[in-house]
């Protein structure tokens, strides 16, 4: 993969999502990453709108967005909650020793890599906006010095989406506790080397974006693959458990 790739800056070819594209996936992000509990009540209209700097009709547009993918559900007159996952047949054991989170990353590079090649083929512009919101995200957290688990899981959870088969999609959000339990230790040990380790990050980041926007499936299979094995060895500095014992 060529240098330029990796030094990749964000993507801004096509227009700007609108206001309510913008809340849509911040609150689509929330939801898949478990910050509003299944069957919770969101936050009111007001509150809302007041967090995201938006009128209540761009709001009530991203909510009934949210409806219609079958993430939330009003109650008449008592506002609108986040619906349970139709299915609880995937699962993992918990997270509970290091040796764990290492199992965890060699996992997702069985499942993210191919999921990262799929999506080149097949992702349209709707995901590719999810994607770019998340990078978005993650690039103004970069600029404050700051790590924020919550866009990096969006940005892959985006990325199996844009494969277009349901199954990965579904080994991501099973894994949800687990990938974070990685990401918040690796978004830690980024602050050692900050700036320089969170622009790193970035900059892999843009690099599997532009590989998936520009439809190169095997440089995204392999940004994503270097990605998370750079993200595995910076958090365990590159001293990994041996797993067969």
């Amino acid at each position: 993969m060529s240098s330029e790739a990796s030094d990749a800056k964000p993507y801004r070819g096509k227009p700007r999502t609108s206001l309510a594209d913008r809340v849509y996936h911040l609150l689509y992000s929330r939801i898949s990453n478990g910050d509003y509990a299944a069957n919770g009540k969101l936050p009111t209209e007001a509150k809302l709108a007041l967090e995201f700097d938006v009128s209540r009709p761009v709001l009530r547009a991203a909510l009934e967005r949210l409806r219609a993918d079958g993430l939330v559900y009003s109650r008449q007159g008592a506002g609108s909650y986040v619906r349970s996952p139709r299915s609880k047949s995937l699962g993992f054991a918990k997270v509970e020793t290091i040796a764990d989170i290492q199992r965890c990353y060699e996992f997702r590079l069985t499942i993210e890599t191919e999921a990262a090649f799929m999506a080149a083929e097949r992702r349209n512009e709707a995901v590719m906006g999810e994607i770019q919101e998340a990078l978005d995200l993650l690039d103004v957290a970069t600029g404050s010095l700051t790590h924020r688990e919550d866009a990096d899981f969006a940005f892959h959870l985006a990325v199996t989406r844009a494969a277009n088969n349901q199954y990965y999609e579904a080994s991501m959000r099973a894994l949800r506790e687990h990938i974070h339990v990685g990401m918040k230790m690796h978004g830690q040990s980024l602050m050692s080397d900050a700036p320089k380790g969170l622009r790193e990050v970035l900059a892999e980041h843009n690099a599997i974006f532009a590989a998936i926007r520009e439809r190169r499936a095997r440089d995204a299979r392999e940004a994503m693959r270097q990605h998370i094995i750079n993200s595995r060895d910076r958090l365990f500095g590159g001293q990994l458990i041996d797993l067969s014992l």
